[in-house]
């Protein structure tokens, strides 16, 4: 069956978060509901250096982090490149070990947990950071798809047998080098003897408008960027699907990895069960 294989440190799986960092990242995030929001370069940064957080802790047993991933993140812009700062600038792919050892800082930040009454309490909690926001430049999302093809091909030479690499792609707008559907389709049809490699697509937007999660089926709304990503998107595997289905989403059979406008909290929680493998060891 594919997309089974076992996860452990003999046989680890991938990630890569692609992230698109042009000048309209710099607008605030919409949403679905709408209200204030930091801008979605902003917002996209605390989410995956969560995420990424949520990695390593995944991965971290008693005699310390096991590696049981490889992780990057790409961003784009005028360029395309590794996003991470500090010790490891310049990395394409680290073993989420390396990962835990070297964020860029650690800062202090507030969050809200329950009070056990119905309400909440703020605390401050460390919060490690790996990469900055960046917002600037065009949006060369078909030299990103390139870029991220490369780096992966060779991934999945040197790791046959493993559990086939996730592409998390975050963009807010139209591709500025042409048309992204091949360049996409040759992305996923990098594979393991696994299967293919998925790829996932946020959709984020200024504007609030309606939330649309793994959809079976075109979408149909107004945005020709909208369609085009749900095209490219790959399908979710049945684990995944029913990850999603305990969580509240439909993801009916034929669901997309495809997230149109959604509300940052929603975002987390789809990339979190994206990072949530059933078969690691």
């Amino acid at each position: 069956m594919p997309y089974s294989a076992e996860i452990s440190r003999a046989n680890p799986s991938c990630f890569l978060f692609l992230i698109d960092q042009s000048g309209s990242m710099a607008d605030p995030w919409g949403g679905a509901q709408g209200g204030a929001h930091e801008s979605k370069a902003q917002e996209v940064a605390t989410i995956v250096n969560n995420l990424l957080r949520n990695i390593v802790l995944k991965c971290s047993k008693d005699e310390g982090v096991r590696n049981y991933f490889d992780v990057g993140v790409l961003g784009y812009c005028d360029q395309v490149g590794p996003a991470f700062g500090g010790p490891l600038t310049g990395r394409q792919l680290v073993a989420v070990a390396d990962l835990a050892d070297a964020p860029l800082r650690i800062e202090t930040r507030r969050r809200k947990i329950p009070d056990g009454a119905g309400g909440t309490l703020e605390q401050d909690v460390k919060f490690p950071v790996w990469f900055d926001p960046v917002a600037h430049g065009g949006t060369p999302m078909c030299q990103a798809f390139a870029e991220a093809r490369r780096v992966l091909d060779h991934w999945v030479q040197t790791h046959p047998f493993s559990h086939p690499p996730i592409v998390f792609h975050i963009t807010d707008g139209e591709s500025t080098d042409g048309d992204p559907s091949l360049a996409a389709e040759s992305l996923r049809g990098l594979a393991t003897t696994d299967g293919n490699l998925m790829l996932f697509n946020v959709h984020i937007s200024s504007h609030a408008s309606r939330e649309i999660s793994f959809p079976a089926a075109d979408p149909g709304v107004e945005d020709p960027y909208a369609h085009m990503l749900y095209e490219i998107s790959s399908d979710l595997p049945d684990t995944m699907r029913s990850h999603l289905q305990l969580e509240g989403y439909p993801a009916a059979p034929g669901a997309r990895g495809f997230i149109f406008n959604a509300e940052p909290a929603a975002l987390v929680s789809f990339l979190d069960i994206g990072t949530r493998p059933a078969n690691l060891r």
